[in-house]
């Protein structure tokens, strides 16, 4: 049986009847984007087979993040089935069927709690009038044990296998009409449960975008400038075709949109020179005679020096803009007990993904065929359109496995190309980056710049702050989760508070990383947060509480604040922590604390820390009290999303930084881009607050804390302040 979208109604419904189960599908009122999801989509998840085998399609792609189990989980709890006999496969991309298909924003948890938990309930309900006709007996006199409806007058069962094509002639029931299960009734959700491709990925078997095969398949590499855009200017095709194996090299000039608009994710076709070749070593070789020569290009002036010294200038004077202007804040600095003045900025970084770039194309007969490990495929796919200049509807996305993505895989800049030289090339083509393309043609986390001042009175309450912030954009629109918006913490929470914003701008690629915004945001207000609490001579903690105050929400939607929630899972990570003895720690080490909301989650982390008198930093263990809502539906994926939130955050403030010189970047590889090893990934110990709201999602909302607790702490253990990243030992050396 196939259950389709969970607001049908009884008139919306088609049905037809094979020998592997019954298929019905329910036409779907578009929710969420009428561009590509139109009314009377057709949305398939679930199918019953004779042998009550049920099969669930993830409809989301799968990033690491455990989306491909925790989304079938919801809805094979409330159809009643055992977990062992579920089969999930993944979607391909289809928006008439499943409307919006992406991972990012942690968004999939509170988009679909309650819509697939009707999906499953739908399926279960029918499952029950099926028996009942054939009992000749009422719906009410039936209940279901896992893939079975039991009579619960005369003892009867039948297996949902066995009533899978008596379903076809049930009208399904209005899905809001379902009273779903009680909590305290469930048998999956809430259960730890592996991620269903486990088996697949310790045993190395076929599964993620760089391993895909296609008969006749040929391999790609794609070269582009080291300066962002710049068009090729000359290159030795020759040379590359006298490569054994090399079947073509040819120039790619680039789509008019090749570099996206301030703001935009992603971006089009660049310029550069295509090797096709039988091997993907055969292309390198080829790639490696081009010889390339690229034209001059206006980001060759571009710097991250260069932007240091451009912001500091730009901080003296007023913001372009006004973000947010709450009070006199000039006259409460004026009138403080104590202010402090710092300059926090932070690097750009890289995505970092395990795996590559990559994606397989074919294009045949003018239609088109991708397999791609993508986290936004129909944006991808419309992308492809345009280039290609076919209709949308001759492309087939197929969403294979991302080997991580934390928003990388967001802009589709590989899935472009490698349509664009499948074309080119008349056969299907497997195009890989290597590492260095990886590193050098990203979509950065963009770097930042704050100018801060703040206040607090006699009594330790914060009374002012003022933040200029300087970043990247085109005066009125920020680069790509390069802004900042009036409602950022403090802002709520402190009578006097105006947050100006000046932009430089920029020719380098930016985009959402892991936590956009809030993974660089945090790192500064958290520790200007940390050291005004070391003005007012306060505990860090309680200064944070007090600073929250005891409203429950404050503001409005979409910036209402939940502050009784976050000063819960402050003191939750105090206690946890045993903050209250962390002045019992030996010389050398200290213990910092910050919160964050962000993804709808409210986190509390505290650091320890131990700094060695040549400034190597020990991170030697890390609290996290974390409250996502009333429910944790897959306890494993949400303890690994967490802890692994966390180390990616330690691992980018201890070591890395991406660096800009004549409109290029410095860092090739994982030399020069080291990433957190073993034996630097600290325990993580987690806690979940429970509170009685919707749940919400985990892939993002532990990072943004982690790092301005560890900077709080390096200052507890020194006394040196971090006021920018990465930490170095020169910074920290006694």
């Amino acid at each position: 049986m196939t259950i389709h979208d969970v607001q049908a109604n009884r008139r919306q419904i088609l049905a037809s009847v094979s020998a592997a189960g019954l298929t019905l599908s329910f036409a779907v009122a578009p929710k969420a984007d009428a561009q590509t999801a139109g009314a009377g989509a057709l949305n398939a998840y679930v199918r019953v087979a004779p042998d009550g085998i049920v099969t669930i399609t993830a409809k989301n792609p799968e990033i690491g993040q455990g989306i491909k189990t925790m989304l079938p989980m919801l809805i094979a709890e409330e159809l009643d089935v055992d977990w062992k006999n579920v089969r999930i496969e993944q979607a391909d991309n289809n928006p008439k069927a499943y409307g919006r298909q992406f991972a990012g924003g942690s968004m999939a948890t509170p988009m679909h709690w309650e819509e697939l938990r009707r999906v499953g309930a739908v399926a279960r309900a029918m499952m029950i009038q099926a028996a009942a006709q054939a009992w000749n007996c009422a719906p009410g006199d039936c209940a279901t044990t896992p893939g079975n409806v039991v009579n619960t007058k005369s003892g009867k069962t039948r297996s949902y296998g066995s009533l899978a094509l008596a379903c076809a002639t049930i009208t399904p029931p209005d899905p809001k009409s379902l009273t779903l299960k009680d909590p305290k009734a469930y048998r999956i959700i809430g259960k730890a449960m592996p991620q269903y491709d486990v088996g697949k990925i310790v045993t190395g078997q076929p599964l993620f975008g760089i391993d895909v095969q296609r008969p006749g398949m040929l391999y790609a590499t794609f070269a582009k400038a080291p300066v962002f855009g710049a068009k090729v200017a000359g290159a030795d095709l020759d040379a590359a075709k006298s490569v054994k194996g090399v079947r073509k090299a040819f120039v790619v000039e680039g789509a008019a949109d090749g570099m996206a608009p301030a703001g935009a994710i992603g971006q089009g076709l660049l310029p550069g020179v295509a090797v096709v070749a039988d091997t993907w070593w055969a292309a390198r070789k080829g790639r490696d005679r081009l010889n390339v020569s690229w034209a001059e290009h206006p980001t060759s002036a571009q710097s991250s020096k260069g932007f240091a010294e451009q912001a500091k200038a730009l901080s003296a004077g007023k913001g372009q803009r006004t973000a947010r202007n709450d009070g006199d804040v000039d006259a409460a600095l004026k009138g403080a007990a104590a202010t402090v003045e710092a300059a926090y900025s932070y690097p750009f970084l890289s995505h970092a993904n395990l795996e590559p770039q990559n994606c397989t194309a074919e294009f045949k007969d003018g239609k088109l065929e991708i397999w791609a490990p993508t986290q936004n495929p129909e944006p991808g796919r419309q992308l492809c359109a345009r280039t290609l200049g076919i209709p949308a509807e001759n492309i087939t996305v197929h969403m294979v496995r991302c080997g991580g993505g934390f928003g990388r895989r967001l802009a589709n800049d590989y899935m472009v190309e490698a349509a664009w030289i499948a074309r080119e090339t008349g056969a299907p083509v497997k195009l890989l980056w290597t590492r260095e393309d990886d590193m050098a043609h990203d979509h950065y986390r963009p770097a930042g710049f704050h100018f801060f001042r703040g206040g607090v009175d006699a009594a330790g309450n914060l009374t002012a702050l003022h933040d200029h912030f300087v970043t990247f954009g085109n005066g009125t629109v920020a680069a790509s989760s390069a802004g900042m918006g009036g409602a950022e913490f403090p802002a709520q929470f402190v009578p006097n508070l105006r947050y100006e914003v000046s932009m430089m701008p920029l020719g380098v690629p930016t985009g959402p990383l892991r936590a956009p915004g809030s993974n660089a945001l945090s790192f500064a207000f958290q520790s200007f947060i940390d050291e005004l609490a070391h003005a007012a001579k306060a505990d860090p903690l309680a200064f944070q509480i007090k600073l929250l105050g005891d409203k429950p929400v404050v503001g409005t939607a979409p910036a209402s604040y939940g502050a009784a929630r976050m000063v819960g899972v402050l003191k939750a990570v105090g206690e946890m922590s045993g903050w209250a003895n962390r002045g019992k720690l030996p010389k050398g080490e200290g213990m910092g604390v910050a919160c964050y909301f962000s993804h709808l989650g409210y986190f509390a982390e505290v650091a320890h820390v131990a700094v060695s008198p040549a400034g190597d930093v020990k991170v030697k263990k890390v609290w996290v009290a974390a409250d996502v809502g009333r429910q944790i539906i897959n306890p494993a994926g949400a303890m690994n999303q967490v802890q692994g939130s966390v180390l990616d955050g330690l691992s980018g403030a201890l070591h890395q930084q991406i660096t800009i010189a004549s409109g290029r970047v410095e860092q090739s590889n994982f030399t020069d881009y080291p990433l957190l090893r073993i034996n630097e990934a600290p325990p993580v110990e987690v806690k979940w607050v429970v509170t009685d709201f919707p749940p919400t999602g985990l892939g993002e909302p532990a990072l943004p804390p982690a790092i301005p607790a560890l900077t709080n702490a390096i200052f507890a253990a020194t006394g040196k302040r971090v006021r920018s990243l990465p930490v170095t030992p020169d910074m920290l050396k006694a």
